[in-house]
């Protein structure tokens, strides 16, 4: 079905294209497609990709599709990230000019105000400046039951915690009419992502944009076996976490995160230029280096036992 633009139901609100990755999800998917029917901001179109799905999950898109605005694309069946990233560059294609983004998984269930919270919270923002919504989550089990908050984000966005940590999570993300923009096209400067919500918040703040992230919920999480990234709830899961980065995952990420943000590092300030420069000082220069480049950047993760980690982690060249 190709995408019809009629935005005079919703005169005055924006335009959000919904870009969803699908992949097997025939189980999940329906209650996902209803929460976006109950939303209570209505000016929306969904913009799906699959991955080949043989588990029904293409016949329940196009039955949404007969009655919902949006259309159904082939994927490039390389896995959720470079799904997302194929939404982006063709996004352009499907929204109408001034049209904002939402990201969205296949397995959650949204609250009825994920969308118009969203737009509330960057209504005021000027036009010309990019800016991202995103929130916390109710992370919940299989059945959509046993609800847990998912992890404070206390500290303020900025580029210096974008290099070293993601606090948007993806299925909470909307950008307005610049942050689209910017993403689409910088979608087009990278080879691949480690993760595209960690991209986007990393290209936002880079760029001098906006990040808003809000405490309050807006969608259930599902919790299931086949999670591509789990919620990082519990002392015992942050230390993982924490494990992790020291013994080199946050280098291996890094030396993805580097070039890709090389590559578009002429959409960021000057500030932030400069700041890119001293993060791949830290991931990849002496010891000396690393260390001088840490004192200038001084990254921070939400934590203080994560921002000291990243310190052990510059030491040691696990950056």
């Amino acid at each position: 079905m190709t995408a019809e633009f009629d935005v005079s139901q919703s005169a005055g609100t924006p335009h959000v294209t919904i870009l969803m990755a699908t992949y097997e999800g025939a189980v999940w998917l329906p209650e996902q497609l209803q929460s976006f029917t109950d939303q209570t901001h209505k000016n929306w179109q969904l913009l799906a990709s699959d991955d080949g799905s043989a588990d029904g999950t293409q016949d329940l898109l196009a039955a949404f599709y007969e009655t919902h605005r949006g259309q159904l694309l082939p994927g490039p069946q390389e896995g959720s990230t470079a799904n997302f990233k194929s939404l982006l560059l063709r996004a352009g294609d499907h929204m109408p000019s001034g049209g904002w983004l939402a990201f969205a998984d296949q397995d959650d269930k949204w609250l009825p105000d994920r969308l118009s919270r969203g737009v509330a919270a960057l209504t005021d923002v000027p036009e010309d400046q990019p800016a991202l919504f995103c929130s916390r989550t109710w992370v919940v089990d299989e059945a959509l039951e046993n609800r847990r908050l998912s992890a404070p984000r206390p500290k303020p966005p900025a580029f210096r915690n974008a290099l070293v940590q993601n606090i948007a999570a993806g299925n909470t993300i909307l950008v307005n009419s610049a942050g689209a923009r910017l993403l689409c096209a910088a979608a087009g400067d990278a080879e691949a992502f480690v993760v595209h919500d960690w991209w986007a918040y990393q290209m936002i703040t880079g760029a001098g944009g906006l990040v808003l992230h809000e405490d309050e919920p807006t969608l259930l999480y599902r919790q299931h076996g086949n999670n591509a990234i789990g919620a990082n709830l519990g002392y015992w899961a942050q230390l993982v976490r924490l494990w992790a980065l020291l013994r080199g995952d946050l280098h291996a990420w890094s030396a993805v995160n580097v070039p890709v943000l090389q590559a578009s590092s002429h959409r960021f300030t000057p500030e932030n230029k400069t700041a890119l420069a001293l993060f791949s000082e830290m991931h990849s220069g002496r010891f000396l280096r690393r260390l001088q480049a840490f004192f200038r950047l001084r990254p921070y993760r939400q934590s203080r036992s994560g921002t000291c980690a990243i310190w052990i982690a510059t030491l040691l060249k696990r950056v």
